[in-house]
């Protein structure tokens, strides 16, 4: 894939395999980390010798907040970056759905709040953000048009899209965001998704049974 740029890592972690993904400009030390599942990523971080800038969140649920407070007590000045609308529920188990699979788990306060349009530069990369709400009231993913690649946190999986049935869902948001927000990128952009494997847009444009015509 066309990430040149970066060097973009991916790390299935927890008991629901979020991908984490460690984002850097290759040959730096310096990294964000994409929804973090699980506070093991911190240590291995640590014994890298890695500096995290930023963590950040495709969307707010318990699965890919698991090591955000893990992370952010080994590396403090990291900023804890929140999608606007998904903020609370960072402290709250019944919000994120991790009460509902027995699994409480909470997050930190936001250090900033991101809003579709915003732009975040890492290195000599921009990366954007894109409305892809609907999975979560706030859910959004990240795109580098010079990298190539997005990352779609839990709105759309190769051949899936993400489950709309818990607290805040709402499918034809969803569909629509993808349709507008996501399949309006080049077809041979490299989609990362929150779980299971990669894909690209052309792919999931062509063959995804939730978003046929």
């Amino acid at each position: 894939m066309p990430e040149a740029l970066y060097d973009i890592q991916a790390a299935t972690l927890g008991p629901f395999a979020v991908n984490a993904y460690v984002i850097a400009e290759r040959g730096a030390a310096a990294c964000w980390v994409v929804d973090p599942g699980d506070a093991a990523l911190a240590d291995r971080l640590l014994r890298q010798g890695r500096s995290v800038e930023r963590i950040l969140l495709t969307h707010g649920h318990g699965d890919h907040i698991a090591g955000a407070a893990a992370l952010k007590k080994a590396f403090p000045d990291a900023v804890f970056t929140v999608p606007a609308g998904d903020e609370a529920m960072l402290d709250d188990p019944r919000a994120n759905v991790s009460a509902l699979f027995g699994l409480p788990i909470t997050a930190p306060p936001a250090d900033q709040l991101i809003r579709p349009g915003d732009t975040l530069a890492l290195g000599r990369g921009t990366w954007t953000v894109l409305d892809t709400s609907g999975h979560t009231p706030g859910g959004i993913s990240l795109y580098c048009a010079a990298a190539g690649v997005v990352l779609t946190g839990d709105a759309l999986f190769a051949q899936g899209i993400g489950r709309t049935d818990f607290p805040g869902g709402d499918t034809d948001r969803l569909l629509a965001a993808i349709r507008n927000n996501l399949f309006t990128l080049p077809d041979d952009t490299a989609v990362l998704p929150g779980h299971g494997p990669q894909t690209t847009i052309g792919q999931e444009k062509r063959g995804n049974p939730f978003l046929r015509a």
